[in-house]
């Protein structure tokens, strides 16, 4: 069975968390939220709560297939942590998907694997996907190998499809 890594932190954005992990756990495959551990519950922009599951110091690059980085202001939070960051980055380079939606791309830019791909984001933080090497494209969902970015929660559709297409590839 695959497994995939959802990061969580505070001030997420309760659908990009959510429905991701509903959809990927409904097809099949293994889902764990996997926080900075800076606490065992977060909570979303919303106050909703989300359970960490895995620490990041725990979360092993080796027993995951994919890694799902969702938006609202968690990312900035996540990207401070160089176990996060490192954790991407080796996901990324192993050749296993890295899959960021909205301002999740923040992580993307911190750990430095977005040099010469085609991305999308958050159109506020489109300079910064930009500044970091990337071909910024404007649309719903955009694959570069096993890169996987979205804009917004209205692309939800699209983005975890994608997902579900390279993992059963």
């Amino acid at each position: 069975m695959k497994k995939i890594a959802i990061l969580v932190e505070n001030k997420y954005q309760v659908l990009e968390v959510w429905y991701p992990y509903l959809f990927l756990k409904d097809e099949g495959f293994e889902v764990k939220f996997v926080g900075t551990g800076s606490s065992r519950e977060y909570f979303s922009k919303e106050g909703y709560p989300v359970k960490e599951e895995i620490s990041i110091k725990n979360a092993n690059p080796d027993d995951f297939d994919a890694v799902v980085i969702p938006g609202g202001y968690a990312p900035d939070f996540l990207r401070r942590y160089e176990d996060v960051n490192k954790f991407v980055h080796e996901i990324f380079n192993k050749n296993k998907i890295v899959a960021s939606i909205c301002h999740g791309g923040w992580v993307l830019v911190s750990a430095k694997i977005l040099k010469d791909r085609k991305a999308t984001c958050f159109f506020a933080i489109k300079d910064d996907i930009i500044n970091a090497g990337a071909e910024y494209i404007d649309r719903e969902v955009v694959v570069d190998g096993k890169l996987i970015t979205s804009r917004k929660p209205e692309d939800l559709p699209k983005f975890c499809k994608a997902i579900k297409e390279k993992l059963n590839m």
